[in-house]
């Protein structure tokens, strides 16, 4: 094994590995960034380590002596007597394991120290912003709480108000963003805080105690509000930011507003929203969380409004419709801090304590393991977790399968956070089935894979500009790092063991209850096994999950989602879990809104049915199947009943084809793949503009129509003129092979045989055009012509044949005005007037078109 050579200069960081029998060894290491994505053993050596105890083995140490004695030299000697992984008085690895004796397993130590993680003690590391951005100082916290009650839709009464969009000519501004970035800019870098400089208040300024204007504020983790427009005394027009770096998505609301008065009345709008269809047209509230009542009373987030009304509105960008949300409220107290929001917010802050108060936690710390999978683009982690009881042997380490579970590729959906939090809750506890499935699964947990767009507060897109989950099978690594490095993860994963589920979490803004999107099977071997695990679901949580809005229609404009492409790379069981932002139409909650307790339940149940599938009692697994087959056969007649056909399902009914029977995903929410992300679509718009100004440079000036028509004749003549002369060479026909249409369609037959051959020319004008002939058009249409003309009256005595033009830019040659030409006039358009006369030569086929 090859040593390492001791540096010169300050002695290096050194470790020092003490053994039970007194022995030391020493390793050296010199500084190195392991970057994003996961590290190596080997990179491990390449890492500085502060002095620190290592709580698992108290054997272990770092230390920094300043040489290495010639007494420690022979103590690793002595211990490495026999042992050639100990050969070296440099250890190559500081990973390796060793027992009790001081003997070296043939295997490394797991790399528990290779990325930075969350601080045991001390502040979190905070959001990093895009640069553009503004961000107030203020740390926004709001308590969890379940409201006693059910909270059920909004019944319509039918007198709700279709607000009269007003806008800022007409109403005052009190709240606007000074510069958002849009479509045509790219994100370039970001910093802690956002923009530099000061932050100024965007609200307006009270004239004293009796002034009742709102003031209004979104410049906090995960808030979207670009501006608001007073057209009232306590009525506002909101305007959503869109994601950053685009013109579109707006769905996500997050603002706060203060100086509420206590019995008045407000009106909020939101005037540009894109979608046709929402679920606020099905009764579903916005949410209200009250700072007062959170501080005296430990109330939270509630449903609350009345008069809700989402209707299109009367105002556009000229491109895409816009639709409005408009309610009323009443707030509960005088001079309170409000917030309202589309769901329950779930922000990148609140992720990363959570993930303290686990990583805290020395029971929870020797099961669930944490680390950076990589870094996003603008520099925040992108956690993941991996959670399993550790194995007693690698035979039984190896036998476990994987599960793969991720959240909020789309940061607007927050919803998919809380089902997220209630699964690790679960997954983390101490109860029975929790530690069964530890002990027979291993977990891989990626509990948010966009943090830019949760931190910005973006509805669907990162900070590229795209959507994520439409780019699963890209290769820009830089562009996409958190969907890049997933993918790399989940092969290598497979490469590793079986993967028997793969879901990801996502929220819904246009159908009620939860329910899951996956990919029929092809083979017959497993077929419908993909449709078990949700209808097992569905069992575990009748009042929650909706399997018959479950669809696994596999559609070309969705082959970049995350679920289509695990199921691509070998994963039978990959889903795409949607849950609503509204709430439940099954058993005892329907009607009703789902609560975060309800999400986070759901989370509890996607564990309790992984034991079902995997029951060694396949009992329950065969009675699953024997259903799917009933419903599809059902499904099947009324598919043909539809049709208005009669179909007996015997025999092979099974080969019929899943992908017929079922409808498209078109419900859902997406997006089609918006190509190139926006920084690497701005270089190509840039290389684009150059090209066409290089272009520009070197066009040609513009022709006027008759040089234009002059030069095609020229052209025209010249290729016949060439064509002649070899096939004269050659010595074939120059008679034409296919008649020209003009000459089919010519009502004196005679002249048509005459046009449907070519004219030659005889040695001498040939030797003469060798001999720098000119050949102006002029001279070659008077060769041309008369060579014709004197074959057709040698082939067929005393007929002449009639070569004047239909237009002539010579006036002597003009036919008679009562003279009818022999074709048809309606074959070619009459010029029109004040354009130049095109000259036609029927015999040689030379037409133009004005």
């Amino acid at each position: 094994m090859a040593t390492l050579k001791k540096k010169e200069g300050p002695a290096p960081w050194l470790r020092v590995v003490k053994f039970v029998c007194s022995a030391s060894a020493t390793q050296g290491f010199t500084g190195s960034n392991p970057g994003r994505g996961h590290g190596t053993a080997h990179q491990a050596t390449l890492r500085r380590r502060p002095t620190c105890h290592n709580q698992k083995d108290p054997q272990l140490k770092y230390t920094r002596p300043t040489c290495l004695s010639s007494t420690v030299r022979r103590q690793i000697e002595a211990v490495s007597r026999g042992s050639l992984l100990l050969s070296s008085p440099l250890l190559k690895s500081r990973q390796l394991l060793h027992n009790d004796f001081g003997e070296v397993n043939p295997r490394l130590r797991e790399p528990r120290d290779l990325f930075a993680f969350l601080p045991s003690s001390g502040p979190l590391q905070a959001p990093r912003w895009p640069i553009e951005c503004e961000v107030i100082k203020e740390n926004i916290h709001h308590i969890e709480w379940i409201p006693p009650q059910p909270e059920y839709f909004y019944q319509p009464t039918g007198n709700e108000k279709v607000p009269e969009i007003v806008g800022e000519e007409e109403g005052t501004v009190v709240y606007q963003l000074d510069s958002v970035p849009t479509e045509g800019s790219y994100f370039t870098s970001s910093r802690v805080g956002g923009k530099r400089g000061i932050i100024k208040d965007l609200a307006v300024t009270l004239q004293g105690p009796e002034d009742n204007a709102l003031l209004f504020e979104s410049r906090f983790e995960s808030g979207n509000l670009q501006k608001a427009v007073r057209v009232d005394t306590y009525e506002y027009e909101l305007t959503l930011r869109t994601d950053l770096y685009t013109n579109k998505y707006t769905q996500w609301f997050y603002f706060r507003v203060q100086n509420t008065r206590k019995d008045a009345t407000y009106r909020f709008t939101i005037v540009n929203l894109l979608k046709p269809k929402s679920l606020y047209t099905l009764g579903m509230k916005p949410l209200m969380y009250s700072q007062l009542d959170a501080d005296t009373h430990n109330i939270g987030w509630r449903r609350e409004g009345s008069e809700i009304k989402y209707c299109k509105s009367s105002t556009g960008d000229g491109q895409q419709p816009f639709y409005c949300l408009t309610w009323t409220i009443q707030f509960p107290h005088d001079q309170d801090t409000c917030f309202f929001a589309h769901f329950y917010p779930y922000t990148y802050t609140d992720l990363q304590c959570y993930l303290l108060s686990v990583a805290n936690n020395p029971v929870q710390a020797q099961f669930c393991k944490l680390r950076t999978l990589c870094r996003s683009l603008a520099g925040n982690i992108v956690y993941l977790l991996t959670i399993t009881n550790p194995s007693r042997t690698p035979q039984e380490a190896a036998a476990k399968k994987a599960v793969v579970l991720s959240a909020r590729v789309h940061p607007g959906e927050s919803n998919g956070s809380w089902i997220m939090k209630g699964f690790l809750d679960f997954i983390l506890s101490d109860s029975p089935d929790a530690q069964l499935l530890r002990n027979i699964f291993v977990f891989k947990v990626v509990p948010m894979l966009n943090p830019d767009g949760v931190i910005v507060g973006n509805s669907r897109c990162s900070l590229a500009g795209r959507d994520l989950n439409r780019h699963y099978k890209t290769i820009l690594k830089d562009s996409f790092p958190c969907i890049w490095y997933t993918r790399n993860m989940i092969k290598r994963l497979l490469e590793e063991r079986e993967v028997l589920l793969y879901c990801d979490f996502h929220g819904h803004s246009r159908k009620n209850n939860i329910f899951l999107y996956g990919c029929n099977n092809n083979d017959r071997k497993y077929w419908l096994h993909e449709r078990v695990f949700p209808l097992m679901l569905s069992k575990n949580a009748p009042d929650k999950f909706s399997f018959h809005s479950c669809n696994f229609k596999v559609q070309r404009c969705k082959e970049g989602t995350g679920r289509v492409v695990m199921w691509r790379m070998g994963i039978l069981n990959s889903y795409t879990m949607e849950s609503t932002f509204g709430g439940s139409t099954l058993g005892n909650k329907r009607d009703t809104h789902f609560t975060t307790e309800d999400l986070k339940s759901l989370g509890h149940q996607v564990c309790d049915t992984l034991l079902d599938f995997c029951d060694p009692d396949r009992a329950k697994f065969m009675q699953c199947l024997e259903e799917l087959k009933e419903l599809l056969q059902q499904e099947i007649h009324k598919k043909f009943n539809e049709l208005g056909q009669d179909m007996e399902l015997e025999g092979n009914w099974s080969d019929i084809s899943l992908s017929d029977i079922e409808s498209s995903t078109s419900g859902s929410d997406s997006s089609l793949s918006d190509g190139l992300p926006a920084h690497l679509l701005n270089i190509a718009r840039e290389l684009n503009k150059k090209k066409r100004l290089y272009k520009k440079k070197k066009k040609k000036p513009l022709q006027t129509r008759k040089q234009r028509n002059e030069q095609y004749q020229k052209n025209s003549l010249m290729r016949e003129f060439k064509l002649t002369d070899v096939a004269e060479r050659a010595g074939f026909a120059s008679t034409l092979q296919k008649p020209h249409a003009f000459s089919r369609n010519s009502k004196n037959t005679s002249s048509s045989m005459v046009r449907n051959e070519k004219p030659r020319l005889n040695e001498s004008q040939l030797n003469a055009r060798d001999k720098d002939t000119s050949l102006d058009p002029s001279n070659v249409t008077a060769l041309i012509l008369s060579q014709s003309k004197e074959r057709t009256q040698r082939e067929k005595p005393g007929f002449t044949a009639s070569c004047s033009a239909k237009r002539s830019t010579n006036r002597s040659q003009e036919p008679a005005r009562d003279m009818k030409p022999s074709w048809s006039r309606n074959r070619y358009p009459v010029a029109k007037r004040g354009r130049a006369t095109l000259t036609v030569y029927p015999s040689l086929h030379v037409y133009t078109y004005p």
